[in-house]
């Protein structure tokens, strides 16, 4: 069977999120991209108790999509993507949708997997699925302080 070629891509704010996508490519020996906001967020940015903090800003506008630098990859040659975010607002942050909406990801898999401090993952990709019903999304899992054990459930809902 021939090896299909695998890519990790994540948005991470605070870096929780990166170290599992940098664990998560190692084990399954995939390449790595992150999901860099043109406009990096600060502290003051991500404060989401202030309703006029910028993430509470483009979480509470659905159609919100903020500019996201080039990833620098030819995503074509990918079979699967594992994605990776954390929870805001028990959603996706909206650079992800910038990132689907801006790559061609018809045909591939995507795999979604997210940190969070309290939330599941459940409503992210259930959002995500209906914003994007024609792509082939696989399960997602919760990975916070992901152990090799829990990367490799993840990696079996897309082998399977």
């Amino acid at each position: 069977m021939e090896k299909k070629k695998v890519l990790v891509v994540f948005f991470s704010a605070t870096g929780n999120t990166k170290q599992t996508a940098q664990k998560l490519a190692r084990i399954v020996g995939a390449d790595l991209c992150e999901i860099i906001p043109a406009q990096p967020y600060t502290d003051a940015d991500l404060d989401w108790n202030d309703k006029r903090s910028r993430s509470s800003v483009e979480m509470a506008n659905p159609q919100a999509r903020p500019d996201i630098k080039p990833i620098g990859l030819d995503l074509k040659s990918y079979d699967c993507i594992f994605l990776g975010y954390p929870i805001w607002w028990d959603l996706a942050p909206r650079a992800v949708n910038t990132f689907i909406e801006s790559n061609g990801l018809t045909g591939k898999t995507i795999v979604p997997f997210a940190t969070s401090g309290g939330s599941s993952i459940t409503n992210s990709v259930a959002a995500l699925k209906k914003t994007y019903p024609t792509l082939k999304w696989k399960e997602g899992r919760l990975l916070n302080h992901a152990d090799e054990k829990s990367i490799n459930e993840l990696v079996s809902l897309w082998t399977h």
